[in-house]
């Protein structure tokens, strides 16, 4: 894709997320990396719902504004994003967004560790809750470095969800994935509770990526103690 199809593919993102309720008002934030390696960045202070191409802005990899129209600039969070593609070197977009159902696990400290449903066992696994940050601080980028590793998917403690992917499409599915098994797991504990599946047929599903090709980390079976 050219740089006008990325920017345009960022607004279809943001629209989406605004559309299924993940953020309201300027919450949220979408990034892309470039060949080059400068990003792409939705502006700060904007709803996803006004998002337009021209907003976008390009900033390099200390979170400089190299390109945009003023008064666009990143978001003060943007520093959660450099700290994704510092970390991991297969990661070329990062999400950012407040999903109410996967929220409400973050804010509850509740790790989405249950292995239960088999789509959410293949795409992602265990999903933990990371330490609290201050949002716009280096706190957050701090709290989240250590799992960066292992996992696309987590939740920030009392704050909302970060997805990562090897392209744009990948990180928004991973969000999508992640705030569906929420709902899930939520109605399947108000019916009596979650029944996980035998650890053999966990090991068995995980294997399945490399057939489907699923790029990104996965934890393996791993299993969290709520705080």
């Amino acid at each position: 894709m050219n740089e006008q199809q990325i920017k345009e593919q960022i607004c279809d993102v943001c629209q989406k997320m605004w559309q299924l309720g993940w953020v309201a008002a300027n919450d949220g934030n979408v990034s892309v990396k470039l060949d080059d390696d400068t990003f792409f960045a939705t502006p700060t202070g904007i709803s996803k719902s006004f998002i337009t191409p021209e907003k976008i802005v390009k900033i390099n990899a200390k979170g400089e504004v190299i390109e945009g129209l003023p008064p666009y600039r990143p978001s003060s969070e943007i520093k959660m994003h450099l700290r994704c593609y510092e970390e991991r070197e297969d990661v070329n977009a990062v999400v950012h967004a407040h999903p109410p159902v996967a929220t409400g696990f973050a804010v509850a400290h509740v790790h989405m560790d249950e292995y239960t449903m088999v789509e959410s066992i293949i795409a992602l696994g265990s999903v933990p809750v990371t330490s609290y940050g201050t949002p716009s601080t280096y706190e957050v980028p701090d709290a989240i470095t250590p799992y960066l590793k292992e996992h696309d998917a987590l939740l920030l403690a009392n704050h909302g969800a970060l997805t990562i992917g090897s392209d744009l499409l990948t990180a928004y599915y991973r969000m999508e994935t992640l705030e569906l098994t929420a709902k899930i797991n939520l109605n399947a504990h108000l019916l009596g509770g979650a029944k996980e599946l035998p650890r053999e047929n966990i090991d068995r599903l995980i294997s399945m990526r490399e057939n489907y090709k699923v790029t990104g980390r996965h934890p393996g079976y791993k299993k969290y103690n709520n705080a």
